[in-house]
């Protein structure tokens, strides 16, 4: 017991000495959020000392792991784990907020101690979610800790995940929510009411109720949450915004608002914290800080098969289906997790469902979910999976996609029916700007398969590669794509890497640039042209985010270039081409074919021909620029 409260008074005074810090970071940097870290600092004290993890053992895989989803209350993060010295705390007092240091303005995932890179509100239990599902497939059997806002409650991604825990049992995962009842706009009751206890109890969870600036009853509360494995524990910590000064305390102002030097040493001086901002400001342009070098957990090593060669019309879907099979059944259990969300049978995911059920996660329909939990279990040594309509994978979930990158996950999205070739379903789940969204992550990469052969090719590379990818494929089914001798182009013996371009057919009067269900429509314009006279160079680009200039340069010789493609046309191939084309000052006839409007319910082939982008519609254009050539 004496042991305890000596603890319990060396966190109390590091709680005051933390709020120091908070305030010292912020004035000096000039920007932060001093309250919302004032009011959550007692609960990352409380945390990372009943969390296994401490400054040699941080990048341990059966470390403990602690999620900030409140990334803005940074300052507290950073002032909490530097007095625990994970780092020296003169660092962050001065280079917090500058542009080369690792101590940004929301919590980052390179910083030691911290386990995901948050800051847009409301998806760090997702991210714990994926955390505790690598716990369970690895056997790591850490346990995970994630501390939230109250505002963020509001999100409709916190109740998915809720629910997900529940569902499959994470009980090795504790939420822990600063309750300081304010936001930006005034008190939270009042911007958007939330029934916070009673959403989490609805949803199977245990929940306890504690001050969150009393160390001891939040250490009491942790330790009943972590020794009991039959449940999830949210603890709600009341706290107060601005705690520890009085003329802060309450005030939404200071959410986002700094002190001035003044105000920072009149708060010092409540605190009894020594004031050498004047001398801390000194070190602000010339402190040194180095970047962190942290050790990450390697992607694993992936056994796969040979190919399987098709000879007849395919889904590509089903293609991809076999192929996870194939290759689950090469590779150790837990080595995979595949996510569904409520679409297992359309995208091919109901064999591994069936073949694997401890490591299929059906989510329902919560694709924001989803979409973070699968990418926070790829940085854990797992392959993750996650299959569905591309509305749902890319357009539904892009800042969820955009936050993934910026963790730099290993995430494998499947996103199928894509473009016009979803027909019948209609515009809004014809996926028709895919790609546009895509240019703007910087580490995602996308490939298209133009017929079955490939896609079972890139299947298989992409299961092997770290990094994240996006395959895209067609609702419908897919010709062979085959050579002038009719056999099959993409046989066993093709290699795909990144960025490969397949040269389709030859031709000197113009070059067409084309992917994914288009190929064979340009092979039928081909093969017409032909008996015309007219031959033109058709190259499959099944890696638009990723053009090799030298074979643009060539198709220039030709003197015409036109892109072909089931994607809007302002933001696809041809806009990528464009740029290149542009920036190089290359002459050429140039002709971007696409989609300009959304598209209504029909079959893919009707929907070409009345957008005019079917087979016939090319010949016409290849035509007029061969003419004008």
């Amino acid at each position: 017991m004496n042991k305890r409260l000596s603890r319990i008074a060396r966190l109390e005074a590091l709680s005051k000495q933390c709020r120091g810090d908070i305030l010292k970071m912020t004035t000096i940097a000039g920007s932060g959020h001093p309250a919302g870290s004032m009011s959550s600092i007692d609960i990352y004290l409380a945390v990372y000392t009943i969390a296994n993890i401490t400054p040699k053992i941080w990048d341990d895989p059966l470390r403990d792991r602690v999620v900030i989803s409140h990334g803005h209350t940074s300052p507290g993060v950073y002032a909490c784990l530097a007095r625990l010295k994970y780092f020296d705390i003169e660092d962050v007092l001065t280079t917090f907020r500058r542009i080369d240091s690792p101590y940004e303005g929301h919590v980052e995932r390179h910083v030691p101690g911290i386990e995901w890179s948050t800051g847009n509100l409301g998806q760090g239990l997702s991210a714990g979610c994926g955390h505790a599902l690598a716990s369970r497939l690895r056997n790591y059997n850490f346990h995970t800790y994630v501390i939230m806002g109250d505002a963020e409650q509001a999100k409709g991604q916190v109740a998915e995940a809720r629910r997900l825990a529940y569902k499959y049992g994470l009980t090795d995962l504790t939420v822990v929510i600063d309750r300081n009842h304010f936001q930006i706009s005034g008190r939270s009751e009042q911007v958007m009411p939330v029934n916070i206890k009673e959403n989490y109890e609805a949803d199977g969870w245990k929940v306890l109720e504690v001050s969150g600036h009393d160390l001891r009853m939040l250490i009491n509360a942790l330790e009943t949450a972590k020794i009991d494995r039959k449940h999830s524990y949210a603890i709600i910590a009341q706290t107060t915004m601005g705690h520890g000064v009085s003329f802060m305390e309450n005030k939404e102002d200071y959410h986002g608002k700094v002190l001035s030097h003044a105000e920072c040493t009149r708060a010092l001086a409540e605190l009894g914290i020594e004031d050498d901002i004047e001398r801390l400001l000194g070190l602000r342009e010339t402190r040194q800080v180095k970047p962190f070098d942290r050790t990450l957990i390697p992607y694993p090593s992936i056994k796969v098969n040979a190919p399987t060669v098709y000879d007849k019309t395919t889904h590509p879907r089903s293609v991809f289906g076999k192929v996870l099979m194939d290759i689950a059944a090469l590779n150790a259990p837990g080595t995979f997790a595949v996510f569904d969300c409520d679409l297992a049978g359309s995208v091919k995911v109901d064999g591994f469902a069936e073949g694997y059920p401890e490591s299929f996660f059906e989510c329902g329909v919560s694709e924001h979910n989803t979409a973070t939990m699968a990418g926070a279990l790829s940085i854990n040594g797992v392959v993750s999976i996650w299959a569905d309509f591309g509305v749902f994978a890319l357009d539904e979930v892009y800042n969820q996609m955009r936050l993934n990158d910026i963790n730099g996950t290993h995430l494998k999205v499947i996103a199928t029916h894509l473009g016009y070739n979803v027909g019948p379903d209609g515009k809004t789940h014809q996926c028709i700007d895919y790609i546009g969204l895509l240019q703007n992550l910087f580490d995602f990469k996308l490939i298209i398969p133009a017929d079955p052969n490939q896609t079972d090719h890139v299947t298989r590379y992409i299961l092997k590669q770290p990094g994240s990818y996006v395959l895209g494929l067609t609702r419908s089914t897919l010709p062979v794509i085959r050579s002038e001798d009719g056999s099959p182009l993409f046989d066993d013996q093709y290699q795909y890497t990144y960025g490969t371009i397949d040269l389709i057919r030859e031709g000197s009067d113009g070059v067409v640039f084309t992917y994914g269900p288009m190929v064979h429509e340009a092979i039928k314009a081909w093969e017409t042209l032909r008996t015309q006279g007219i031959t033109i160079r058709i190259y499959n680009v099944c890696s638009p985010l990723h053009l090799a200039k030298e074979i643009i340069m060539e198709a220039a010789e030709t003197g015409c270039i036109i892109t072909y493609e089931d994607h809007a046309i302002q933001s696809g191939l041809g806009s990528i081409l464009a740029d290149i084309i542009a920036e190089n000052n290359v002459s050429v006839k140039f002709k971007k074919f696409g989609i300009q409007q959304f598209g209504g319910s029909a079959n893919a082939s009707d929907l070409y021909k009345r957008a005019n982008i079917d087979a016939q519609a090319l010949m016409s254009i290849i035509k007029d620029l061969v003419r004008r050539s």
